[in-house]
């Protein structure tokens, strides 16, 4: 039987992460990027910081610890991607899903794209995924 961070090759997991998971990360395990073979797309960067103003803005973080976690999601070691393909592969799942938007397909394009299943902590991410990548759990990103 592989091991959970491996495929049946014996190559290393590679997981596709959202920015919710991203933030989880970088509050439980900052030095995980170094040890553990993750990708994004380009915005992951840009989407933790809306969720991290959000909270700080609503009071559920002071102004102080939302920018020091942003700061340590800047220093995750993450491949972040938005390349033409990913960007082509984005919008087709958008339409195919109904989306009136493309930021949350762009963590199902990457998936589909560049790992081997994807950590969504972001529900409707999550829910989407169904049929289009692998779903792994944030217990399996750690144990890997």
């Amino acid at each position: 039987m592989n091991r959970p961070d491996q495929d049946g090759a014996g190559r290393r997991t590679r997981f596709a992460i959202d920015a919710v998971t991203a933030l989880r990360l970088v509050r439980e395990d900052p030095g995980a990027g170094a040890h553990l073979p993750l990708v994004a797309p380009a915005a992951l960067r840009s989407h933790a910081m809306s969720i991290l103003y959000r909270d700080a803005d609503a009071g559920l973080l002071d102004e102080k610890t939302a920018r020091a976690l942003l700061e340590r999601v800047a220093t995750l070691k993450v491949r972040l991607l938005g390349d033409r393909v990913s960007r082509a592969t984005a919008w087709k799942i958008a339409r195919q899903l109904g989306w009136h938007d493309t930021g949350q397909a762009e963590y199902l394009a990457v998936a589909t794209l560049q790992a081997d299943v994807l950590v969504a902590g972001d529900r409707d991410i999550a829910a989407a995924a169904s049929g289009l990548v692998p779903l792994a759990t944030y217990d399996d990103l750690r144990r890997a």
